[in-house]
């Protein structure tokens, strides 16, 4: 079957996956419905069989980044997300990373606990990992100055002496991710707030330019209000998503007809175009 790139599908994904080609996707960014943290047109999934059409599907070196988390039932936390986890290794996949998505606010207070501001991103590969695209956009407090000291397995210190280049002005960013979450922060239109349960625009921009290149298939078979094919879109990527509510799939649709392709890229060129003119302007550019 050819693949339906550039689609939203209503169905069920497991069914749909299974009609697909082995190593026929190149990523996949989702955060799936779990415990009963929101009501989902009374759908359910079938965890594990999915996971293994995933791993079929997804072409070897790929990525899962898998954005989940807990509900609290009975005064515990279900742990669910642990339980994925293991899942996903005992199918085939590697874990590799554990990523946090930390909010800048909480839905309801604690009690008793502390409130509740993060999620986990996990990042599964299917083998080792090919395609990496690091984002350098924390700024680094230290030039590398002196070199640097490293503890040994006996406890004891030693020196590494210094390559004689500096530190670069911006680092890669470390994994836990922050984004500012609630009503207006989240997407860049309206129309997505209309799903109950909508993670960061900025977030699957971040991991689809993390974990793929132009031009490769970027899969959501959770795809909800659409925010990750609306990424993917932004980022010149193809997209595939999967939803079996009619009603989220047409409010995917409907954003998706609003986006621009590459439209993300250019923001950010021209952005780059803009301050070398400032520093062109300012004398400090020749």
């Amino acid at each position: 079957m050819k693949l339906p790139v550039g689609k939203i599908i209503c169905g069920d994904c497991l069914e749909v996956m299974k009609q697909w080609p082995d190593e026929s996707i190149d990523c996949c960014v989702t955060s799936p419905p779990y415990d009963n943290l929101r009501d989902y047109e009374g759908f359910n999934f079938d965890f594990e069989n999915i996971v293994k059409e995933l791993y079929r599907v997804l072409k070897s070196g790929s990525v899962i980044v898998w954005v989940v988390g807990d509900a609290v039932i009975k005064g515990s936390e279900t742990g669910t997300s642990f339980r994925q986890v293991l899942c996903f290794m005992d199918i085939g996949f590697n874990l590799h990373d554990t990523m946090i998505y930390q909010k800048t606010g909480f839905s309801s207070p604690s009690s008793n606990r502390y409130h509740q501001v993060f999620e986990f991103m996990f990042v599964f590969s299917k083998g080792k990992s090919k395609t990496f695209n690091p984002i350098k956009d924390r700024k680094n407090k230290w030039k590398n100055m002196g070199g640097r000291s490293c503890r040994q397995k006996n406890g004891t210190q030693i020196r590494r002496k210094n390559s004689g280049s500096l530190q670069e002005k911006y680092g890669m960013r470390f994994n836990i991710w922050k984004y500012s979450n609630g009503g207006g922060h989240v997407a860049s239109n309206k129309i997505a707030h209309e799903h109950p349960a909508i993670f960061p625009e900025k977030l699957a921009i971040d991991h689809i330019v993390s974990w793929s290149n132009r031009s490769q298939i970027i899969l959501d078979p959770f795809v909800g209000s659409g925010t990750t094919c609306v990424a993917a879109k932004m980022l010149d990527r193809k997209y595939i998503g999967i939803d079996i509510s009619e009603k989220y799939c047409r409010l995917a649709e409907r954003r998706l007809r609003s986006v621009r392709s590459n439209l993300f890229e250019k923001v950010l060129v021209r952005k780059k175009k803009q301050k070398k003119l400032d520093l062109f302007s300012k004398g400090d550019l020749s």
